[in-house]
C-alpha cells in the first residue's frame, strides 16, 4: 500500500483519480481549496470523500511543509491548478501565484521530506505555437495566452527539480479530457460538457468560428490508467496524454445530439472573438489583448502524439469517442437535474 497525495482532489480528474486508487487500496491524503473543484465529484457509488478532503490552498507553504513531513509520501499527483483559460487571462497574478509558485511549493516540499515521484498534471495547451502534427513532447514552441505559460514554466521548474536534486518527476501533458464528473454548469464549461447542457435544456449550441477546428480528446479513465503506469518511470519525463486521433468540433456536436435525441437541434454559430467578450477586462488598459491571439486560440488544431506513452509505458487508449460521450451524459444529466431540483 502506498501514500498517495492528490492536490486538487475534488476536481474533475482528481477525483476520479482518487476514486481509482481508493478502489486499489492505496492510502489517500486528499487536498482542494474548492475554488474550482466540487462536492459532488467526490460522490461514487461505493464511496464517499467528502469528509476526507482537507481544505487547503497550495499557496499555503507553511501547511503544505507540514503535511508532507507528516505523511512522507510516496507518490504525489500534483493536479491543482487555475485551468480555464479566461480566469487565467483575467487575472494573470493569481494565475502564476497557483500555477507556478504553487507547484513550486509542491516541488519544494517534497524535495525537503523525500517524496518518492511526483506526477505534475500539465496541459496540450502548451503546444498552441506548435505547428508539427502530431506534437511530440520535445518539440514545443514557447506558448503565448497566460494558462499554457504557466504550465510550461511549471514544467521547467519540474525538470530543474529533476535535475539538481535527482529527484523523479513526471509531468503529463492533458489533450482535452472528458468523462464522468466533468464540468457542465460553470461559466464557460469544456466544449462536452457545454454541448450535454445546451442540448439537455433543447437550445441550440452556440460554437464559435465555423466548427471545421478539430481537437484531441481522451477519455478520463484512459488518462487515469496512465497516471497509474507513470509511476515505473525515474528521473524527468514528459509524456502525452492522448488518443492521437482528432474530431471536428461539428463532428464532436453531432456525436452529442445524436446520442441525446437532439439532431435536430443544429447549432448557431457566431465570430471566434465572442468567446471572450465575457470578459471586457482583456479589451482595457494602454496595450489590448491581441485579437489575432483570441482567434487562434479558439481555431487552432491540436493534435497529440502518444508514442512515448506506449514505447515507455504500455499506455494506449482503450475507450472509444461514442462509449466515452454516452457515459458523460449519463452522469451529467443526472448533475443537471439533481441541480435543478434543489433550485
Amino acid at each position: 500500500m502506498s501514500k498517495v497525495l492528490i492536490t486538487g482532489a475534488a476536481g474533475f480528474i482528481g477525483s476520479q483519480l482518487a476514486y481509482k486508487l481508493w478502489t486499489d487500496g492505496d492510502d489517500l491524503v486528499l487536498i482542494d481549496n474548492f475554488s474550482y473543484g466540487s462536492e459532488d465529484n467526490l460522490i461514487f457509488e461505493k464511496h464517499d470523500f467528502r469528509a476526507e478532503v482537507i481544505r487547503m490552498d497550495i499557496r499555503d507553504i507553511d501547511a503544505i511543509n507540514r503535511l508532507f513531513e507528516k505523511e512522507q509520501f510516496d507518490y504525489v499527483y500534483h493536479i491543482a491548478a487555475i485551468t480555464p483559460l479566461p480566469d487565467c487571462q483575467t487575472n494573470p497574478s493569481e494565475a502564476v501565484e497557483v500555477n507556478v509558485m504553487g507547484t513550486v511549493n509542491i516541488l519544494e516540499a517534497g524535495r525537503r521530506y523525500g517524496a518518492g515521484k511526483i506526477i505534475f498534471a500539465s496541459t496540450s495547451a502548451v503546444y498552441e505555437n506548435t505547428e508539427k502534427f502530431p506534437s511530440l513532447e520535445d518539440e514545443v514552441v514557447p506558448p503565448s495566452l497566460i494558462y499554457p505559460n504557466t504550465k510550461y514554466t511549471a514544467e521547467c521548474y519540474c525538470r530543474a527539480y529533476a535535475d539538481v536534486y535527482g529527484m523523479n518527476i513526471t509531468c503529463m501533458r492533458f489533450a482535452n479530457v472528458y468523462g464522468p464528473h466533468l464540468d457542465c454548469l460553470r461559466t464557460q464549461p469544456p466544449v462536452v460538457g457545454y454541448l450535454i447542457r445546451e442540448f439537455y435544456y433543447d437550445r441550440k449550441p452556440i460554437l464559435h468560428s465555423n466548427g471545421t477546428q478539430k481537437r484531441d480528446f481522451v477519455y478520463v479513465e484512459d488518462l487515469v490508467d496512465l497516471c497509474l503506469r507513470v509511476r515505473q518511470g525515474t528521473g524527468f519525463d514528459i509524456v502525452n496524454v492522448s488518443i492521437n486521433e482528432v474530431i471536428s468540433i461539428n463532428e464532436l456536436t453531432e456525436v452529442v445530439a445524436e446520442l441525446m435525441g437532439k439532431a435536430h437541434l443544429k447549432p448557431d454559430y457566431t465570430d471566434s472573438g465572442n468567446y471572450w467578450k465575457k470578459y471586457p477586462e482583456l479589451y482595457e488598459g494602454v496595450y489590448r489583448i491581441s485579437e489575432r491571439a483570441l482567434d487562434h486560440e479558439v481555431t487552432k488544431y491540436t493534435r497529440l502524439s502518444n508514442q512515448h506513452a506506449w514505447e515507455r509505458y504500455g499506455w494506449k487508449p482503450r475507450t472509444d469517442l461514442r462509449t466515452g460521450i454516452q457515459n458523460t451524459i449519463d452522469f451529467s444529466v443526472r448533475v443537471i437535474r439533481e441541480r435543478d431540483k434543489k433550485g
